[in-house]
Order: structure tokens, then C-alpha cells, then sequence
């Protein structure tokens, strides 16, 4: 199928080093995989006093703070800061910088972890942004592209490199793929914004699936390379990544040469430019097919701008030795006295152990992924003292805590339940995940953040003890985006509204049925079902009772939504979806879930596009 392109597009390079667009050095030690440079925070000081006196129209603004990671909100005159962590990486001193930033500018004092593996901090206003960002390099941290229309965070799997089932760690060449597209000129304006992740096993903890590029570790003949995802995403259009190459070579650089020949035709596609809610590069390959898109890669790669590029991996590749900084076994450590079942369901439900004999994985688990100031900093002491210094976040909202001697288990979960954070049962039932919804986000429809602590109140109200029950996973966004990723949860929930006379109530629209576990990416079924927002928990109680007394003998959740249809649920929630008139004794309907005054659909214009 013909496509429109701007054939005659100017396309630079990476640069030559030591430039803006390729600085000549890089430091390898986790957390530090984006380069620091100082002119960048002279450059946003300098736009953000010459917008705040008037001198620079809004639209040119938005444009520059937006490659510098700093996203307007809902609420006027404060603004929400991405900072990336590429695969999840954060040490100690990182986790003590977010917590001083949080105490000094953040009013809600908490930073929410993404699924994303970003770290957002809201309602800052301007000027104190200004001091944020740079604060935060200071411990080489960096918001550079968490916004606009650029290779957004590069997450990967939280296990990578401890990971019993991993062909190969992929974390080196994450973080020479970061390092290579980051200020990369041609991917600084593209139709819209590029998502990628690295999975390093069939277990595909990162979801390559759902982004618009994915690699998963592959190894032919003892030569590492990557199978090479393209065209997965949520949203509006959900798709999963078809397979653009089996397998591409890593260590020669074949794995960044494709991905530029990839994003030098999507950036050429100037049709897409035009509906921006379209603009990804799924569009692109659902339109001509794998095969088709394939073939454009393959006569771009044989374009002359090959050998202007510089694809050196090992010059840019991250390389830590964990094992280097692991602590030794503790010379003193604690164990239950008495009834050990808590500590034992801690155990089943948040820690892995690690290939490396005698080490294992603790999965923290983190309430709606908010962590207060002293969060962050209990977090450090404990990464010091117990991990190595280091920790990854998840696509759970999560921290996964590597490197913890078995012997110190039992002292970390101690000092994790003083924290708060010794909660049980990570990435089961009980771990919901959602979006900030309408407590910032321009998009948002309804209070995503307060179903999510609705849900979890009534889930945990049930005590659920049941094993196939507790994997179920549950998840909402404050609109049919999806930066929840609710379209792959078993039961997920996108923000809506009804009106009912004059009156607007705010609603959700149900998906059952959704995977992304075991290496293979599901949509759920969307159900014809509009719930109320105060009726939603309600609706999530009958399902898993639904679920418990009717499956077959040993049947998942998802076989069980299968075999007894989309019909069933929506019959089983229909009495639910039926609006209440406005009065008295429904006045709270018509309010959202943390909020006291009628609900009112206000929902602006996003920034990603713009």
C-alpha cells in the first residue's frame, strides 16, 4: 500500500563527539546512563524566565520544556517532571536526591513511579523546576526526553542479568541504545513518540509487545543479537508488535543501524502528522504490513547515511558488575521468632531467588506506585547496606532490590514493614496498578488514583487466599489511553462519563480478559458494560466471586472469561450500570472517587504531540 513520504526530509547524524548530540563520555555506574550537560539547564533557565515575563510565545515554549522532560498539567501555573531511569536503574544517593526534591518542591510530597520505569514528580511550579531539574543532575539524573516527540525511557526487564531463565543480559546494549538516541537529532521532532523495551528471555517481563520497538535476547552460534519488535502499542488502534527481523546482531551495532533505519522512514511519514492521536509508528506498520515495512528498512539501510554513523557498541554500551558490589553474608542476621507465616508469605509472594547461588530478588511492593520522602530515603539505606547499592523499578510500580544475601532477607523485610513497604503479595490481585488520572494529567476523565485505593480497600476487605485467585492482575486509567495499561490486564478499567439529565456522573468501561505474563501479549475484551466509578469496586467483587464459584478444576481467570464469554460478566454487573437519578441518597455518584464537589468532565489538550 503506497504511503505519502517527505522524500527530500533533511535527516543529520548523531554528530561528531563531544558535541551536544554525541557527548564523548560516559560514566558506568547504574543509574548513569543519560549524559549530563550543564548548557542544557543554562538553556531551559533562560526559556523559562523569558516565557514567565512574556517574551516567548506559550506554543514555542511547550515544545523546549517538553524535550527537557517537564509536562504541563491540569492545574494551571504547576507543571509534572518525567525523570528516566533507562531499564529501571537507581542507586542510593538517586533514591536520596528524589526524596530531597519531593520534600522542597513537590506540595503532595510523593513521587509516583511509572509503568513506564520513570519517576514523575507534580505540581511544581516553573521557577522551582528550574531548580529541580538541576538539582537532580547533580546525581546524574536526567529528564532529558521524558516528554515530546522523541525515544521516550527504554525500559527493560527488572531481572535482567539475575534471571534464572535469561538467554543474555540485555542491559548493556539498553543502555548503549539509550546512549546513542538520546539528542539524537533525527529522533528530535518525529510524528510522534517511540517506546522501546529490552526483554532478555521468552518470559518477556518487559512487554515488547505493547511498544512501538522491542528486542528480546536471542543467540545464534555464540553470537549474541535481538529479535526485533516493531509496531506494538495501547491506546486507541492496540496492536501487538509484529517480528521485524528474527534475529539481528548486537555487538556490531546491527541492532541501532536497523532501529534508525526504522525511525528515519517513521519520521519521513509526513501523513501521519496530520491526526497526532495516530501519529505512532503502529499506524505506519498496520497500514502496509510487516512485510512491506520490512522491505522499506532494508532499502534504507542501504543509504548512504550508514557510513556517516558511528554504531560503536562498546564505546557505548553500560557495563556495571553487580556481583563487585554485592555485600557479604551478614555476620549477624535475624530470623522469626515464633509464627513465621507472615515472613513466609512475603517470601512466596515478593522474592525471587537469583541464578547466582545464595542471592536473591525482593520485589518492594509500592501502593499505587507513590512513595513519600521518607520512602525514598529508607529505601537508600537499605539498598546500601543490604543490595549493593542498586535497585530497578518495574512496570508494576514497583523496586525490585538485587543482590540481597539470603541470610539478610528477613532484616530487609523488617525494615521494609517499618517503612510501610513490607506489604505482601506483589504483582498479585492486591497490587493494583493505575495512572495519576485526573489528579493531574490533562487527558484524564475520572480519578484513576482514587478507584485504584477504592479497589484495593475492597479486594483486601475479601482476604483472598485462593491461588489462582490472587494472580489475577487488576488495572485502570483515567481515560482510554492506557498509560495504566489496562487493555492487558485480566480486569482493566478506562476512565468514561455519563450524563444523566444536566448532570455528568464519571464511569469506567470494563475490559476482561487481558495477559501480558508468559511471553504473550492479550488485549482484553472490551465488555458493553458503563459502570458508575462508586460502582466499580462492587463490579470487581462479583467477578472474582463469579470466577471462584463456577470455574473448572484448576482454570485461570482468563480460560474461565473465555469459556463463559463477555456476555456473563456483563450480565453479572448489568444491574450496576443502570445511572440513579439524581438525589440525596445518590448525590454520591456524581461525585469521583477522592474529590467532595460534582463531577464535571474537563478534559484538555494533551502535550505529547505538540
Amino acid at each position: 500500500m503506497e504511503v505519502v513520504v517527505a522524500e527530500n526530509k533533511e535527516q543529520r547524524g548523531k554528530g561528531r563527539l563531544g558535541t551536544l548530540e554525541n557527548p564523548e563520555s560516559y560514566e558506568n555506574v547504574p543509574g548513569s546512563v543519560i549524559p549530563i550537560i550543564e548548557r542544557e539547564f543554562d538553556d531551559f533557565d533562560n526559556e523559562a524566565e523569558e516565557f514567565l515575563a512574556q517574551r516567548l510565545p506559550e506554543n514555542e515554549f511547550i515544545g523546549f520544556r517538553l524535550k527537557q522532560g517537564v509536562y504541563g498539567q491540569r492545574q494551571p501555573d504547576v507543571q509534572m517532571v518525567r525523570v528516566k531511569l533507562p531499564f529501571g536503574g537507581v542507586t542510593p544517593d538517586q533514591m536520596d536526591a528524589f526524596a530531597t526534591v519531593v520534600e522542597e518542591y513537590a506540595p503532595l510530597n510523593k513521587g509516583h513511579v511509572t509503568t513506564r520505569q520513570n519517576i514523575q514528580i507534580h505540581h511544581v511550579p516553573l521557577r522551582d523546576m528550574e531548580s529541580l531539574i538541576r538539582e537532580i543532575s547533580r546525581v546524574d539524573l536526567s529528564s532529558r526526553e521524558g516528554c515530546g516527540n522523541t525515544v521516550r525511557n527504554v525500559t527493560g526487564d527488572p531481572w535482567a542479568g539475575v534471571a534464572r531463565d535469561e538467554i543474555f543480559d540485555p542491559t548493556p546494549y539498553a543502555g548503549a541504545y539509550v546512549r546513542y538516541f538520546v539528542r539524537h537529532p533525527t529522533t528530535q521532532l518525529m510524528p510522534r513518540k517511540i517506546k522501546t523495551a529490552f526483554s532478555g528471555s521468552e518470559e518477556d517481563r518487559a512487554i515488547t509487545g505493547i511498544h512501538d520497538i522491542g528486542f528480546i535476547s536471542r543467540e545464534r552460534d555464540g553470537v549474541k543479537g535481538f529479535e526485533i519488535r516493531v509496531g506494538g502499542g495501547t491506546s486507541i488502534m492496540a496492536r501487538v508488535a509484529p517480528t521485524l527481523y528474527d534475529f539481528v546482531e548486537a555487538d556490531n551495532g546491527d541492532y541501532l543501524r536497523v532501529t534508525e533505519a526504522a525511525l528515519r522512514i517513521f519520521d519521513r511519514q509526513d501523513w501521519l502528522r496530520v491526526n497526532r492521536a495516530r501519529a505512532r509508528i503502529k499506524v505506519l506498520v498496520d497500514k502496509i504490513g510487516i512485510d512491506a515495512f520490512r522491505q522499506l528498512v532494508d532499502e534504507e539501510l542501504e543509504g548512504d547515511w550508514v557510513d556517516e554513523r558511528d554504531f560503536d557498541v562498546e564505546r557505548l554500551r553500560f557495563d556495571d558488575d553487580e556481583a563487585d558490589s554485592a555485600r557479604p553474608i551478614p555476620p549477624q542476621h535475624a530470623s522469626p521468632n515464633g509464627d513465621g507465616s507472615e515472613f513466609q508469605r512475603f517470601l512466596d509472594g515478593n522474592v525471587q531467588a537469583q541464578r547466582q547461588e545464595g542471592f536473591s530478588a525482593i520485589e518492594v511492593k509500592i501502593t499505587r506506585g507513590d512513595l513519600s520522602p521518607e520512602q525514598f530515603r529508607g529505601l537508600a539505606a537499605i539498598m546500601r547496606e543490604y543490595s549493593g547499592g542498586y535497585a530497578r523499578s518495574t512496570v508494576q510500580q514497583n523496586f525490585v532490590l538485587r543482590w540481597v544475601r539470603d541470610e539478610a532477607l528477613y532484616d530487609v523485610w523488617q525494615q521494609l514493614k517499618e517503612l510501610g513497604l513490607g506489604e505482601a503479595g506483589a504483582r498479585e490481585i492486591t497490587d493494583v496498578v493505575s495512572c495519576p488520572g485526573t489528579d493531574s494529567c490533562k487527558l484524564g476523565i475520572t480519578s484513576s488514583m482514587g478507584l485504584n485505593r477504592a479497589i484495593k480497600e475492597r479486594v483486601d476487605s475479601m482476604q483472598i487466599s485462593d491461588e489462582l485467585t490472587k494472580r489475577i492482575h487488576i488495572k485502570m486509567s483515567g481515560c482510554p489511553n492506557g498509560c495504566s495499561q489496562h487493555h492487558i490486564s485480566n480486569i482493566g478499567f478506562y476512565g468514561a462519563s455519563l450524563k444523566i439529565g444536566e448532570r455528568q456522573m464519571p464511569a469506567y468501561i470494563p475490559h476482561i480478559g487481558g495477559n501480558f505474563e508468559g511471553g504473550e501479549v492479550i488485549f482484553g475484551k472490551r465488555l458493553k458494560s458503563r459502570l458508575p466509578a462508586k460502582r466499580a469496586p462492587e463490579a470487581v467483587e462479583r467477578w472474582i466471586r463469579l470466577y471462584e464459584a463456577q470455574r473448572n478444576e484448576g482454570e485461570e481467570f482468563n480460560a474461565f472469561a473465555e469459556r463463559t464469554g463477555a456476555e456473563t460478566f456483563e450480565a453479572e454487573v448489568k444491574d450496576l450500570t443502570l445511572p440513579a437519578e439524581f438525589s440525596l441518597e445518590t448525590m454520591q455518584q456524581f461525585i469521583d472517587w477522592n474529590r467532595s464537589s460534582p463531577y464535571k468532565v474537563e478534559r484538555g489538550e494533551g502535550e505529547c504531540a505538540i
